[in-house]
């Protein structure tokens, strides 16, 4: 077992990887999980078909600012980047997106509305509140979960999270399940 070991690290060493990327797990290696594996929503929508998971949508615009510090920070902590790859897929949604989504036999495109306009994906999703950033969060079957605007800090998109993983919903509102976990 130590030569083994002995190899690895020599191993990471001539080939110039960097074995702080990596965590031990018992008696396996694996890759530490830096940061959250952003889907498309074709991507998402194709991988559910064969392996269905909840999704997580990140609805943002490129002028959001809030949107930009959620990415420095909030989508940086360890805990949230494993919880996300682990359990959801994870869409970064631009809600001003100029291309057309086919979903549910239904075409959505953007139209243009004021200075800027929005996908009519992002609108129907976010009930046409129209505030950035905001989540949604749907099941398996894409139905909507729950809609959460505004800044996050991780604490605060983890318990989230974790209200739909856990399928609390089907049982109380968000509200409840705060003040019974507190």
């Amino acid at each position: 077992m130590i030569f083994l070991s002995l190899y690895i690290i020599t191993l990471f060493n001539i080939t110039n990887i960097d074995i702080s990327s990596f965590v031990e797990n018992g008696d396996v290696l694996t890759i530490d999980q830096e940061e959250i594996k952003w889907y498309t929503w074709e991507e998402a929508y194709e991988l559910s078909k064969t392996s269905p998971k909840k999704v997580f949508i990140d609805m943002y615009t490129n002028w959001c600012g809030w949107c930009k510090k959620m990415d420095k920070t909030t989508f940086k902590d360890p805990a949230l980047i494993k919880y996300l790859n682990d359990n959801f897929y994870s869409v970064k949604f631009n809600a001003e997106r100029r291309e057309a989504i086919q979903f549910n036999d239904r075409t959505f495109e953007f139209m243009q509305a004021g200075r800027r306009g929005v996908h009519q994906l992002a609108y129907a999703l976010l009930d046409g509140r129209l505030g950035y950033p905001a989540f949604v969060t749907l099941d398996e079957s894409y139905a909507r979960i729950m809609i959460s605007p505004g800044y996050k800090q991780p604490a605060q998109l983890l318990k989230e999270l974790e209200f739909a993983k856990e399928e609390k919903y089907l049982e109380m509102t968000f509200e409840d399940y705060v003040a019974q976990s507190d």
